[in-house]
């Protein structure tokens, strides 16, 4: 837990940092999700609770036009029943121009979930490796000219890369906060 909060805080840093350069600003986003929602991508974990999120994101990177200008972004999600929490980064794109949007997005995590662990029927549900795989997409909407709203799934895995026997994967649903600080 103490990695995920030093590389939360140094999430935190690099946001304030970017933040006091306007140009580079783009927005902060917070989330409250369901943690371990059963998904046809995870298995079960015996995890539960809500998490947290916090994020940045930067402004879209004309250096990479040739895979769509994505946004890079930082985020730190804290589960509140010490379950599974985690930090890391990776970059999304946004998908329309109106009112409504999609936000696909890909990531890598560090986590501080349990090295190993069983279920009662011996099948192992820990994730498998330290660091993992973060695919999200959410559907957003225009509240205000600076505020969105955000349905958003997480997914973290490894994708069986790291270890082809066992790869639950966590899946979160919940909504986030959008504010642009342009």
């Amino acid at each position: 837990m103490k990695t995920i909060f030093r590389l939360a805080g140094a999430c935190c840093a690099a946001s304030v940092a970017i933040v006091s350069n306007p140009a580079a600003a783009q927005e902060v986003f917070t989330g409250i999700y369901v943690h371990g929602v059963d998904t046809p991508f995870s298995l079960e974990t015996e995890e539960g609770g809500a998490d947290i999120a916090l994020g940045y994101r930067f402004g879209r990177q004309d250096a990479l036009s040739i895979i769509g200008r994505p946004a890079p972004y930082l985020i730190a999600s804290v589960n509140t029943q010490g379950d599974t929490s985690f930090a890391g980064g990776g970059l999304s794109w946004k998908i329309g121009k109106g009112p409504v949007w999609v936000r696909p997005g890909l990531g890598l995590v560090l986590h501080d979930g349990p090295s190993e662990r069983f279920s009662v029927g011996a099948r192992r549900t820990d994730l498998g490796s330290r660091v993992l795989f973060e695919p999200e997409i959410a559907i957003g909407t225009q509240v205000t000219p600076r505020l969105g709203v955000e349905a958003s799934w997480v997914h973290v895995s490894h994708a069986r890369l790291f270890n082809s026997q066992q790869n639950p994967g966590i899946d979160m649903m919940g909504v986030r906060l959008t504010l642009d600080l342009r």
